[in-house]
């Protein structure tokens, strides 16, 4: 994660990339107007020798000498200035990624906010949905959950296919099987469109705390303008996955406590008729 003084530091680096360049230019500008000078110096001074040789030879030389001594200079203060240059445009970049970093994970905390400001189950999948949706970019995925009793894994959630579509997943089997239980995002990179289906998805987001596994996030197709992963999509993965699976966690207990809470009561109406 970058900080405040990584971004300080950035900004008075490209600030001073600012200077350089300004005085770079300005100088390069007087080298050309001195070299000019001095060329035209240089022409008129044969010019003076061919009419009437009365100039030494030793000061045209010397001239000569300082004309392709700028020259020199000045091609080293191009090379320079291009340096420069790429250093400013490199500069630039890292800023929008840097920007782009602290926007995203502005919007991952009050996502987190939002997943851990209910016990509602249902609210609770809700919210890992339009998370996906808006940080990850994903068009097609489902959300999987692990049925402890039977050992595999079945979609509660959806979007962009048919929750029926996508099968039960063994545990440890197939690819969804295997990197659930791995525990570790992974990403299919260069798999084509056409090679995509229900049990061989893009991307597969194990969530899990510490060492329990509660289900995974199997995405299937991103948006058009996706068009790569990178450092921080991983970091967003990871972060995802885990904020997710302890409100999932959280709310399916909390569920389930609400449930045996009711038949308790319930029995213990009947046992005072």
């Amino acid at each position: 994660m970058t900080t405040h003084d990584d971004k300080k530091n950035l900004l008075m680096r490209g600030q001073e990339f600012l200077q350089l360049y300004r005085k770079v230019e300005g100088f390069t500008q007087e080298l050309m107007k001195e070299n000019e000078r001095l060329r035209y110096r240089v022409a008129a001074l044969e010019q003076e020798q061919m009419v009437a040789p009365r100039v030494p030879v030793e000061e045209v030389l010397n001239l000569k000498g300082r004309v392709e001594q700028l020259e020199a200079e000045r091609e080293a203060l191009v090379q320079r200035y291009k340096q420069v240059e790429q250093e400013n445009l490199d500069f630039a970049n890292r800023y929008v990624e840097i920007e782009e970093e602290n926007n995203n994970l502005a919007n991952l905390y009050v996502a987190s906010f939002q997943l851990h400001s209910t016990l509602d189950f249902k609210e609770v999948v809700q919210i890992v949905m339009e998370i996906v949706i808006n940080l990850i970019g994903a068009e097609k995925f489902g959300l999987m959950l692990l049925d402890e009793r039977k050992g595999d894994l079945y979609a509660v959630a959806s979007e962009g296919v048919e929750r029926e579509q996508i099968p039960h997943v063994k545990l440890g089997e197939g690819t969804i099987g295997r990197v659930a239980q791995a525990g570790q995002p992974w990403v299919a990179e260069g798999r084509a469109l056409e090679q995509v289906s229900m049990t061989e998805p893009q991307v597969v987001i194990p969530m899990r705390i510490k060492d329990q596994f509660i289900g995974a996030i199997v995405i299937y197709a991103m948006l058009e303008q996706k068009l790569s992963f990178s450092s921080l999509d991983h970091e967003l993965f990871n972060l995802l996955a885990g904020h997710a699976a302890t409100a999932l966690f959280a709310s399916k207990l909390y569920s389930e406590s609400e449930r045996k809470l009711g038949t308790i009561q319930g029995f213990l109406e009947l046992l005072k008729h």
